[in-house]
């Protein structure tokens, strides 16, 4: 169904990723002569998870035509931002510079393009709100970007991939949660890998529909790896966001969890209540792509079932292909779930955005 009024916060966008050249302003001299002189300018760092001309990896309808002299904002306004009224829009850009063993030259790259994204996304775009790249192999120079970026609100969450060489609950990833607590940020755990070790339990898939359906597991055990290790324990006002997870798993996954957890609690003290409860409270999963039937009786047991009206947060995740023209949501839901979607959730969400809108008037209903 389409959205039924304006003012939709779309928590899932992403950026074309700029041809490196483009980033060369944005290095110190150091950097910049590095870039040039080791020819990687010349690199697309395109993340494999997402290769450009995959079907998936774009709808055909938003595909750039080959004659077409329209900038990038324009064709981001035009094909996500007008068509489904969205009030806010937060986008992110998904560059391989976060898995490079180079962690200075990584840190490098992660910050000149969060500074490209500010001057050429944000400054132009008001609708836009940014994620902030880290590479999360080296926690402290991610905590230090965070910190240099912090005082821009238009960052409202701190980017990592759903996969990479350690579980993202690990205590030496903390440094980047305890910045990101600390500045009302949120935590975006994205679909895709650094790809340092196989994306699977039992080695290397051989086709991108087995890494494809491979992330729902990697949600999992993110998840997982956050209540275990005691994440939301030692930082109680962090929330973190599943953005393309996906959400259909997580009635068994809660349902077990909860299961195991009483009879092993002891070695995890800090988890002093049905794990499935702090999920609820403190994780929230972006709409799209929507892994359920369209049936809209068996989305409304799936929900149901989650136990929570709070914890699917709207997205249209542009440009990648789950949905055919403006019917972003599934059709059947309730009004008052729509709404919860649309805005409610993602003001709750992200804590900036409640912020900046504190006050301000919303829209109620459907005209």
């Amino acid at each position: 169904m389409k959205i039924p009024y304006p003012g939709a916060i779309d928590c899932d966008l992403h950026l074309p990723l700029p041809p490196t050249r483009a980033l060369l302003p944005f290095f110190n001299d150091f950097w910049r002569e590095q870039i040039v002189t080791r020819y990687i300018d010349k690199m697309n760092f395109q993340l494999m998870s997402y290769p450009p001309n995959s079907p998936v990896s774009m709808r055909a309808d938003w595909r750039r035509q080959p004659a077409s002299s329209e900038s990038d904002l324009d064709l981001l306004r035009r094909q996500a931002l007008d068509p489904f009224g969205a009030r806010i829009a937060v986008c992110s850009m998904l560059h391989g510079a976060m898995s490079l063993f180079n962690e200075d030259m990584g840190a490098a790259i992660c910050s000149a393009v969060n500074d490209f994204t500010a001057a050429e996304w944000l400054d132009k775009e008001p609708r836009l709100r940014g994620s902030i790249l880290v590479t999360g192999q080296n926690a402290a120079h991610a905590a230090a970007e965070i910190e240099r970026l912090a005082p821009d609100k238009r960052f409202v969450q701190v980017l990592l991939p759903v996969m990479s060489d350690c579980l993202p609950g690990a205590r030496r990833m903390w440094p980047i949660y305890k910045a990101a607590e600390k500045h009302g940020l949120a935590i975006g755990l994205h679909a895709g890998s650094t790809y340092r070790f196989a994306p699977t339990g039992s080695g290397w898939p051989s086709y991108q529909v087995e890494d494809y359906v491979a992330q729902s597991t990697a949600f999992e055990n993110a998840i997982v790896s956050f209540l275990a290790e005691g994440v939301f324990s030692e930082f109680p006002n962090l929330r973190l966001i599943c953005l393309e997870s996906g959400f259909t798993f997580l009635p068994t996954l809660l349902w077990r969890v909860n299961k195991e957890w009483r009879g092993v609690r002891q070695e995890v003290p800090w988890l002093d209540r049905p794990p499935a409860d702090i999920v609820r409270e403190r994780i929230r999963f972006t709409l799209h792509p929507l892994d359920a039937p369209k049936d809209p009786a068996v989305l409304s047991r799936i929900f149901a079932h989650m136990g929570s009206e709070d914890l699917v947060l709207f997205s249209t995740d542009y440009p990648h292909a789950h949905f055919e023209g403006v019917d972003a949501l599934p059709d059947g839901l309730p009004e008052t779930l729509i709404r919860r979607i649309l805005i409610e959730n993602p003001l709750a969400a992200y804590p900036r955005l409640a912020a900046e809108t504190a006050g301000a008037r919303l829209p109620e209903s459907a005209p």
